[in-house]
């Protein structure tokens, strides 16, 4: 089950919304390490938190996915979105510093292959932030929430795949430790609950984040991969197939005969 853009963006204005972003905004701090200057790219839905830690950036972009859908952002200025396929990204070797990942590799087809393509586009020594619904906590279990849908992961998996894909895993944090209540009364305590959650449970948080640094020193094997994509242009015309008429038909049978005749004379 994919996350639809139009849930995500309903889910994140609401009240328990906002404070699942501010719950992990705070997590978020704790692994963000400042970057001068830097080329930021959110892949997956990314944006209220592109806003927060993309302000000294020198570009910033909104990456969706396909089964995702997009929406326009920055809303005051020129669009940073772009509708893309997490396996073949429209960048160049090399070109981003560092990448976002939330509410996207739980709905990767294939994750190693999608690390691996961030792999190619990060810059030598480029940072990987990845935000994951985790295995053990309780808002994967909830539907109403877009982290409940997709494949949580724990802390022994992502470091399995992010070793096998050539990063190396650095800090971790976590977030939403409070239910994924909707009653007001629950949510009047979510910051009392968060804070005990963080220091004395911190395996039974809602997410769990961390941040992984792409490696050189090893090297990937090259294998040549066709695209399992098919673009198609919505706006070109399919003409239809010409059939030979009668008429055709006789004309061809005339022009056979003359040259036919033509060869016998020579």
């Amino acid at each position: 089950m994919y996350s639809d853009i139009v849930d995500l963006r309903s889910f994140y204005a609401s009240v328990l919304g906002r404070l699942a972003d501010r719950s992990i905004a705070m997590a978020l701090s704790s692994v963000w390490a400042n970057i001068p200057n830097e080329r930021l790219v959110g892949l997956g839905y990314a944006v209220p938190w592109l806003e927060r830690f993309g302000a000294d950036a020198e570009r910033v972009f909104a990456f969706m996915p396909a089964t995702q859908g997009a929406v326009n952002w920055p809303p005051g200025g020129p669009s940073s979105t772009a509708l893309v396929f997490d396996e073949e990204l429209p960048l160049f070797d090399s070109s981003i510093d560092r990448i976002l990942m939330v509410h996207s590799l739980e709905h990767a087809e294939n994750p190693r292959e999608t690390l691996m393509e961030l792999w190619r586009v990060l810059a030598p020594g480029g940072r990987l932030v990845i935000v994951v619904p985790n295995r053990r906590g309780v808002w994967a279990r909830f539907e109403h929430t877009p982290f409940g849908t997709g494949r949580p992961w724990s802390r022994g998996q992502l470091t399995s795949l992010l070793r096998d894909t050539n990063f190396t895993p650095g800090q971790w944090s976590e977030a939403l430790f409070f239910p994924p209540s909707r009653r007001r009364w629950m949510l009047r305590f979510h910051r009392l609950i968060e804070q005990t959650g963080r220091r004395f449970s911190p395996i039974f948080s809602g997410v769990t984040i961390v941040e992984a640094q792409k490696r050189l020193y090893q090297g990937l094997p090259v294998a040549q991969r066709s695209s399992r994509r098919v673009f198609v242009p919505v706006l070109t015309p399919q003409g239809a197939t010409r059939s030979m008429t009668g008429i055709d038909a006789a004309h061809a049978r005339r022009r056979g005969i003359k040259e036919g005749q033509a060869d016998v004379a020579q």
